[in-house]
């Protein structure tokens, strides 16, 4: 069989499990992100039956599939809600940092991946996977509770902190001077300000330009745009994720509904492959060595975000159900922590362990993200009834 044939039957082989991995997931209410881990796991190097000819197109769609999930993360917010987000959530937000990244740059740092394994590890851990929470939210009918807005502030947040966290982190990763990393974070800054100013004041001419009836012209001007910026970004060190999300910021109203529309089957299919990709890339055999940090790290952070998201919740006024609620929310980590560490494993930067180490992680926190959001409000029930009440006073 000739390498076209091969590819073909291999990608067809691949996408075709991949339905039926994501029916599996929607069957059992859950994300489907881990279940495409361990496809890309048990087809990839050292896995049951390794597929190298589809590896090309995969490392490609990859790509797009990260620039696809910024640019809808982008249409998801407007500049103003941005700016008022990070207004509300700023102190939420350095602590979510704090208590989150700390983790994973002290594993990182005891494994001996040096600073830019640790910069890159704690990417992993701090945030939050805004897809799975966002369904997860939707799923239960939290959508309207009272948490709802601090937990959507930190995501926020945390979004906005990766238009920062991924221009450094490709400077590092790409081994250039501190003279040039100052040039490059700065573009990466100035890159923010304008998009924010010109969404404010200039969105609807933004709109305008990639906007169409045409379906088909729309759907070609505006992925066009997508990787046109991309590749632009990627070609300054801003990171070609950073230059999507602002795209999609500076796209706004009703065009950005209608993009997000039309995009969404296109994000779902090379989001999954980027997935698989991942885990095509990074060998199983070396997951058990790491394996027990994952778990440690499991553990200390899915605390650290229930804590969170109860400060957060409490400095507004919501009652501890709420506060429960709002720091299970967060737990999941997924799509973003996926990226970090594909960034740094593209670019060569890292200690090949740490791939193993992310995947058992997200594999870990995805699936537990979903069942501690379901499983709070049971819990906290619990505990109010287990505990004992106050003796009157005289008895």
């Amino acid at each position: 069989m000739d390498a076209t044939a091969l590819g073909l039957v291999e990608l067809g082989a691949i996408l075709f499990a991949l339905g039926w991995m994501g029916r599996i997931a929607g069957r059992f209410g859950m994300s489907p992100i881990p279940l495409y881990l361990l496809g890309g796991l048990a087809f990839g190097t050292g896995g049951i039956v390794e597929m190298h000819a589809a590896a090309e197109f995969g490392h490609l769609a990859g790509e797009i599939g990260v620039v696809l999930l910024l640019l809808l993360l982008g249409l998801e917010y407007t500049a103003a809600e941005l700016v008022t987000g990070l207004r509300r959530s700023w102190l939420a937000g350095l602590l979510d940092i704090v208590a989150n990244a700390t983790p994973g740059v002290l594993v990182a740092l005891l494994l001996g991946w040096g600073t830019v394994g640790a910069i890159t590890m704690g990417g992993v851990t701090y945030i939050s996977s805004s897809g799975i929470v966002a369904k997860v939210l939707t799923d239960l009918g939290r959508l309207g509770n009272r948490e709802t807005p601090v937990i959507l502030s930190i995501l926020v947040f945390e979004d906005l902190a990766m238009a920062v966290y991924l221009p450094i982190l490709t400077v590092m990763l790409a081994g250039l001077g501190f003279a040039a990393g100052l040039q490059t974070l700065g573009i990466a800054m100035l890159a923010i300000t304008v998009v924010l100013v010109v969404a404010l004041r200039y969105g609807r001419y933004v709109s305008a330009v990639v906007d169409s009836e045409d379906r088909e012209v729309f759907l070609l001007k505006l992925l066009g745009a997508a990787l046109l910026v991309a590749g632009v970004a990627s070609a300054l060190n801003v990171s070609a994720a950073v230059g999507a999300f602002l795209l999609g910021i500076a796209i706004s109203g009703s065009t950005a509904q209608q993009a997000a529309k039309l995009l969404e089957p296109l994000r779902d299919l090379f989001a999954a492959i980027f997935f698989v990709a991942f885990g095509l890339n990074t060998d199983p055999r070396a997951i058990p060595p790491v394996l027990g940090w994952a778990v440690a790290l499991v553990v200390v952070t899915t605390l650290t975000k229930v804590g969170t998201g109860w400060w957060a919740a409490k400095r507004q006024g919501i009652r501890r159900m709420g506060r429960a609620r709002a720091g299970a929310a967060l737990v999941a980590r997924g799509e973003f922590s996926i990226v970090i560490a594909g960034l740094a494993v593209t670019m060569g930067g890292v200690d090949g362990e740490l791939a193993a180490l992310a995947s058992a992680y997200v594999l870990l926190m995805a699936v537990l993200g979903p069942i501690a959001a379901r499983l709070v409000e049971p819990a906290v029930a619990f505990i109010k009834q287990d505990r004992p009440r106050a003796e009157p006073v005289g008895r």
